[in-house]
């Protein structure tokens, strides 16, 4: 079991990254490591066969610290998601695991107390529990002005939300020991995410842990075009997700996220795993059992009419 050291300021919280070809941005967010209010960090980095000089500069950043304190891994070259994957495995099989661990993109500007405000929300809750902390984010341009607030989730996280809607933006999410325990141990068992932050809301929520979303802003999120998502609150992005839900992709998303989900099928909750199950189900029933059934699951994203499109989408077996 976790026993937290005698003086929280001094544990140390490992940060993984995923690179790639995010030379020109690395800096920016390298230096706001440096700058952070908890002190206490060790980066460990997986590069996904840069073409420009990312490797270069995290090396160069790295020498200037203590060794060990930054550390660079190759990828597999799989895309963004099986990069985090990477980095989750290569913690899984070492000899120590780490006690807190954070998710960073590349191209971000973390705020100066993120690590230390997400370190004091999650001791706020049973360290016996997985909890993950998430927070809202400043929205920016590339050159990080015009900033915004991301949409805020009004809605508690749940299974039955992380189902259907990811709400854990995966550049803000710190896991507490005992979900870096639940982590390390699926994710070896586990095969093809959608996108990893969805794989550990799903996860935490589905055996019953805790999810936190801060409703204050934890970093800068740049907003180009070499994201790999993006925001999902302007109009251009309702209707990207409207043309995807359309063109089958949410339904292909579903199919992987519940592939995903059964393999850990042994930790997660009874109750949510037959939530799964009936899940996975739901696209085979007739139209009016499968409305039925939808009822009683009771699954929900974070609007009214978020909640409205995934009920016309089940209706004509879009997901």
């Amino acid at each position: 079991m976790y026993l937290p050291p005698r003086d929280p300021k001094a544990e140390t919280v490992d940060i993984l990254m995923a690179v790639y070809n995010g030379a020109d941005k690395l800096p920016a967010q390298l230096n706001s490591f440096d700058v952070q209010t908890h002190c206490h960090w060790r980066l460990l980095a997986s590069d996904d066969g840069s073409t420009d000089k990312s490797v270069q500069v995290l090396k160069t950043f790295g020498s200037v610290h203590p060794r060990g304190q930054v550390k660079v891994i190759k990828g597999p070259q799989q895309g963004a998601s099986e990069n985090f994957l990477r980095l989750l495995r290569h913690v899984a099989n070492q000899d120590v695991s780490p006690s807190w661990i954070a998710f960073s993109d590349q191209d971000d500007v973390w705020l100066p107390d993120k690590i230390s405000r997400a370190l004091n929300t999650l001791r706020q809750y049973d360290p016996r529990r997985p909890t993950l902390y998430c927070s809202r984010t400043w929205v920016t341009c590339r050159n990080l002005s015009k900033r915004r607030m991301s949409a805020p989730r009004p809605r508690t996280p749940h299974f039955r939300n992380a189902l259907v809607q990811n709400i854990a933006a995966g550049n803000t999410i710190v896991l507490n020991p005992a979900a870096v325990s639940l982590v390390l141990e699926a994710v070896n068992h586990v095969g093809p995410v959608v996108v990893h932050d969805w794989w550990l809301y799903q996860l935490v929520t589905g055996t019953g842990g805790k999810v936190v979303h801060d409703d204050m802003p934890s970093l800068l999120y740049r907003q180009h075009e070499a994201n790999q998502i993006g925001v999902s609150d302007t109009a251009y992005a309702r209707l990207r997700r409207l043309l995807q839900l359309l063109r089958g992709e949410f339904r292909a998303w579903n199919q992987t996220n519940i592939a995903a989900l059964l393999s850990c099928g042994a930790v997660l909750r009874p109750d949510h795993l037959a939530m799964l199950e009936s899940f996975a189900r739901l696209s085979t029933l007739p139209v009016l059992k499968r409305m039925l059934l939808l009822k009683r699951l009771g699954l929900y994203r974070q609007t009214v009419g978020g909640t409205i499109t995934l009920w016309f989408a089940v209706l004509f077996r879009l997901v």
